[in-house]
């Protein structure tokens, strides 16, 4: 008859196991969102920008979805996917490094906070719809100016949505450097971390804070993308290794 300390570890086995799985998938959908993200920037009216409060309306009521896109709505799933998988990280270091392995995953969820806090893409779909429905000049220019308040606070790399990226970014590297010092992911994974987020948290200062800068340091962004996408998929590759060895594990103790 099996202990009740044996049927405990196998209890608590079997949810890691699950979690990384879950964790895994979640990096994956966050890479395959990204590259929808990519994909869709090449369709169409895919680089479509806006400049003012009265275009963002104009495209809002163009193509929502398109709109939508562009005020963050793909980096809202992105968040939500990265919510298993960090929890996944800190799990798979919780044993080896506590303290910074929780440190690292309180900073990148907070950042995931903020970020739900102030992006304001469906409530500039909903003005965009008022806005169109107004019957006077009085109404719109309310409308419009209530527009401007929310891109003060929600339009992506500016002082308004820094605090956000700037934390995400923060975090994402503190759980690199955290992998790195464990060894309990490939090193690569950890240096791939560094890199992209270091090179994103660079863009994100810059375009917040020095916009004229914007185009020159685009190529910051691709290589930030590039080496963090890199990061989730190595994430993923070792979150299935780590839910194996534990199955392996389980059989071997039958």
């Amino acid at each position: 008859m099996k202990s009740e300390t044996t049927i405990h570890t196998q209890n608590e086995g079997l949810q890691c196991k699950s979690l990384y799985r879950l964790g895994g998938a979640a990096a994956v959908l966050i890479v395959l969102t990204a590259v929808a993200e990519i994909g869709i920037t090449f369709l169409p009216g895919g680089y479509t920008t806006a400049e003012t409060v009265l275009d963002w309306f104009a495209l809002l009521q163009d193509n929502w979805f398109l709109g939508l896109r562009n005020l963050g709505l793909l980096n809202i799933v992105m968040t939500v996917l990265g919510i298993p998988m960090l929890f996944a990280l800190y799990i798979a270091h919780r044993r080896v490094n506590p303290t910074y392995a929780a440190l690292a995953m309180i900073i990148s969820l907070l950042g995931d906070a903020v970020f739900y806090a102030t992006n304001r893409a469906f409530p500039m779909l909903d003005l965009s719809i008022r806005y169109a429905a107004a019957a006077t000049e009085a109404q719109r220019a309310v409308i419009e100016a209530a527009g401007q308040a929310m891109l003060s606070v929600g339009q992506s790399h500016t002082p308004g949505t820094f605090l956000a990226f700037f934390l995400s970014e923060l975090g994402g590297i503190a759980i690199s450097i955290v992998m790195l010092r464990c060894r309990i992911f490939n090193k690569a994974a950890a240096y791939a971390g560094i890199v992209g987020f270091g090179f994103l948290l660079v863009f994100d200062i810059l375009s917040s804070f020095v916009p004229s800068l914007h185009d020159a340091i685009l190529i910051l962004a691709m290589l930030g993308g590039i080496s963090s996408m890199v990061w989730y998929i190595l994430i993923a590759v070792g979150l299935y290794r780590l839910g194996k060895n534990i199955e392996q594990e389980g059989r071997s103790h039958e």
